[in-house]
């Protein structure tokens, strides 16, 4: 009997199909080392690669792998040493990579305002783009991107300390479709900036300004206002500027928002949270406002008492803050909390947690650093049960979920 090559029987569709039957990448690797036709057709059908390599490296791989359509070329926080991708890469990646739809170039501090002019010159299928930390970056670069990547859904910025307004204003005028904006650090953006963005993106689901020191309420309302709809993680970490105006027109019009950042905005109060715990009680998932020093009982208890799916929740350095809040909570109050730090509040006690227990059948962590009257020994003497898989943080020599960054 005679041998059959496979080769000699099956078509390269054939053997595509074979191929996407694969789960594993490694699997996927191997069958390209069989032969030169298998190689060729792995390569043409592999659509994610992440690499490190210069300008005729980079060629090659485009000339391999031309249907590729994610490239991750980022650089970690443990090689912060190396700038990574150059202005002159850059232009190799955009002539040679035309399908591109995802760009990640987080932390390749090499890149200036000429290498994001390329990606605006070639990559017009371009949806996702990452250039944190990319620090040589101003407005002229990501104008050149808005204008030539109109289909832009997700942008991130963070630590680009010289973008300004003119950049959101770009994006307004070319990127309508703009779902998620990533601008932490960006210290330069204002409230007309943030105004000028929505005037044109209404469509955006996830905003990043933590730290963005110049922005306040008129333009988180203007956020609010124009992205009711859509809008559903809103991040304003240490946005000092912010009070309960911003707090009043979240709750007024997001009805659909699921995450909210608002640690250290000190001048929020009870008020406008207890109106967002009534808005929001069916979608607001996580909620970070430590540092919120005006915040007491009573927004807390509408808080734990009306959103019934929310899932984290942090109220660290909330001073005013003691056990009445939970011991409120009714024999039908079962909460769904997996993560709830309450650390440095110094008026709850054992008491306190002890009925929170009562009320968090699911709880995965639990941070009560720095609370005078809850450690570890009082805790088992008063006979608590933490829920098995659930962490206690008493010391912080835990490591902290990431959820509420």
């Amino acid at each position: 009997m005679s041998s059959v090559c496979v080769n000699d029987v099956l078509t390269d569709d054939e053997l595509r199909w074979v191929l996407s039957r694969l789960d594993s990448d490694k699997d996927k690797e191997v069958f390209g080392l069989v032969c030169k036709r298998w190689l060729h057709l792995q390569s043409t059908d592999r659509k994610k690669l992440a690499a490190r390599a210069g300008p005729h490296m980079l060629r090659r791989l485009a000339s391999r792998f031309t249907q590729i359509i994610e490239l991750d070329l980022s650089q970690s926080i443990s090689r912060s040493f190396y700038p990574g991708v150059t202005d002159s890469d850059l232009a190799v990646i955009s002539e040679g990579f035309k399908c591109l739809r995802v760009l990640n170039l987080h932390n390749c501090k090499g890149i200036t305002d000429t290498g994001l002019a390329s990606i605006g010159r070639c990559l017009s299928l371009l949806q996702f783009l990452d250039v944190s930390y990319c620090r040589k970056l101003s407005d002229k670069g990501l104008s050149a991107v808005a204008e030539g990547c109109h289909d832009l859904r997700a942008l991130h910025l963070a630590g680009c300390r010289f973008i300004t307004d003119e950049s959101l204003k770009s994006l307004s005028e070319r990127c309508r479709d703009l779902e998620s904006l990533g601008l932490q650090g960006c210290t330069n953006i204002t409230d007309s900036g943030l105004a000028d963005l929505v005037k044109g993106c209404r469509k955006i689901k996830s905003l990043d300004i933590n730290k963005c020191s110049n922005v306040g309420d008129a333009g988180v309302s203007s956020v609010a206002k124009a992205c009711a709809s859509s809008l559903k993680t809103l991040k304003l970490l240490d946005c000092y500027k912010v009070g309960n105006e911003s707090i009043s027109s979240l709750a007024q019009f997001c009805k659909n928002l699921e995450t909210l950042i608002i640690g250290g905005c000190r001048d929020i109060s009870d008020e406008s949270i207890i109106l967002l715990a009534d808005s929001c009680k069916d979608g607001l998932k996580n909620l970070r406002m430590d540092w919120c020093l005006n915040i007491s009982d009573s927004s807390l208890s509408c808080i734990l008492k009306q959103c019934k799916n929310l899932e984290a929740l942090d109220i660290g350095c909330c001073e005013e803050i003691t056990d009445t809040a939970f011991q409120e909570l009714g024999s039908d109050d079962v909460l769904g909390l997996k993560v709830l730090k309450v650390s440095n509040c110094p008026k709850i006690t054992v008491t306190g947690i002890g009925k929170l227990l009562e009320k968090c059948i699911s709880l995965e962590y639990l941070d009560v650093r720095s609370l005078p009257y809850v450690t570890e020994v009082r805790c088992s003497e008063a006979g608590l049960e933490f829920p098995t898989c659930c962490k206690v943080n008493f010391s912080g020599s835990l490591t902290e979920p990431d959820v509420l960054l």
